[in-house]
């Protein structure tokens, strides 16, 4: 294993598409402060530090250049992919804040890609309150949004507020309030804002707003995927199992592509599963 800081872009197959992480693959050793300090010296939104256990699950802890959070989806994917190229392995667990996360790993055409199972999930109405001050952040206006996705807090590891825009013009044209978004979402513990866009049944796009981690965007969000994808599940708009595609990032300049399978089950984990290439210095 190897404590240096790797650079990783999961949900991609090239350097320049994807969400960028950080992966630090043993982290024995490190105390909060410095794994805060790498963290927010690499800069990306998420830094993944790995405490090896013998034979047993990994330990995993996650940080943003501002703060610890407690399940990190493209981060996981990064450091699952970055381990399957230091070793053999086929099946990983970790041990994360949010609960434990198997994953599994396959390889061809000369990338790895991983799969993970969230934690259980949930879904529950958002406060018309809370969505009002949103769309205030957002600039948008109620007959913006699309009626048969209405928005919802989905949960699959962490929270996600999830608002679904009418028009592919409307999620295109995203422009918020940072520091107004930033202090609602501390308030009521959102990790992001999850803006979608229906393209048919099984094709979505999304942007993926994150003040909470000193970022103004996420380029593809795995934690929100899934929660995106028991959301789905929750209001019936797919039939399980079902298999989703999330195209995120396309109007950040990283395209991503998050596959979301969703099994029947109320609250049963939702797969995420994306490939990551190394970033070199």
């Amino acid at each position: 294993m190897d404590s240096e800081a790797l650079r990783y872009t999961a949900f991609s197959d090239t350097p320049d598409g994807g969400n960028p992480a950080g992966v630090v693959l043993d982290a024995t050793g490190m105390d909060d402060g410095s794994m805060q300090a790498v963290a927010a010296e690499i800069g990306y939104s998420e830094t993944a530090f790995v405490f090896p256990q013998g034979d047993g699950p990994l330990r995993v802890r996650y940080f943003s250049p501002r703060a610890e959070v407690p399940f990190c989806g493209h981060a996981t994917i990064a450091t699952a992919v970055a381990l399957a190229e230091h070793q053999n392995a086929s099946e990983l667990v970790f041990e994360t804040a949010a609960g434990r996360i198997p994953i599994e790993l396959s390889r061809g055409d000369g990338l790895v890609a991983a799969t993970l199972t969230s934690v259980a999930t949930h879904v529950r109405e958002a406060d018309p309150a809370d969505v009002d001050e949103v769309l205030a952040t957002l600039r948008w206006e109620r007959d913006e949004l699309d009626p048969g996705l209405p928005p919802r807090v989905g949960y699959a590891g962490a929270h996600h507020l999830i608002l679904a825009a009418a028009t592919r013009e409307r999620l295109a044209a995203v422009d918020y309030d940072f520091d107004r978004l930033d202090a609602l979402m501390a308030a009521r513990d959102w990790t992001t804002v999850d803006l979608v866009w229906s393209q048919d049944p099984g094709t979505f796009y999304a942007r993926n707003l994150f003040p909470p981690g000193g970022v103004v965007e996420d380029p593809a969000t795995g934690a929100a995927a899934a929660a995106f994808g028991a959301y789905l599940r929750a209001l019936g708009r797919v039939e399980p199992p079902a298999r989703v595609v999330v195209h995120q990032g396309d109007d950040y300049g990283r395209p991503s592509e998050l596959l979301v399978d969703v099994p029947a089950g109320d609250d049963t984990g939702i797969r995420v599963t994306g490939t990551a290439v190394r970033i070199e210095p």
